[in-house]
């Protein structure tokens, strides 16, 4: 099966987990895979534990929502997935309901 690895949830068909202005945190280390400018390739753009806000909301391949997260601390703004991110705010984002 050559496909087994890959996703098949299409995540938009839901509401997005995070809104601009979430706090959030980092699950994991992030690294640079090429897309991010003016930084090498798998350079650390973001630490596991970094605290973060959620400037944007986008998609991808009209399959996934992409976070456009400022991480205050770094000076850097990066495009996350939500697996990538736990949410910090007192709202449990997994429980809003769509606007």
């Amino acid at each position: 099966m050559p496909f087994a690895d890959r996703e098949t949830e299409v995540e938009i068909d839901g509401p997005p987990r995070f809104l601009p202005g979430d706090k959030v945190a980092a699950r994991l280390n992030v690294k640079n895979d090429g897309t991010y400018p003016g930084r090498d390739i798998g350079e650390r753009l973001v630490h596991k534990g970094d605290v973060g806000y959620v400037r944007d909301v986008g998609t991808f391949l009209q399959q996934f929502y992409i976070y456009a997260v400022e991480w205050v601390d770094r000076g850097i703004l990066v495009g996350m997935r939500a697996r990538e991110l736990t949410a910090l705010d007192a709202l449990d984002t997994t429980e809003r309901a769509p606007r």
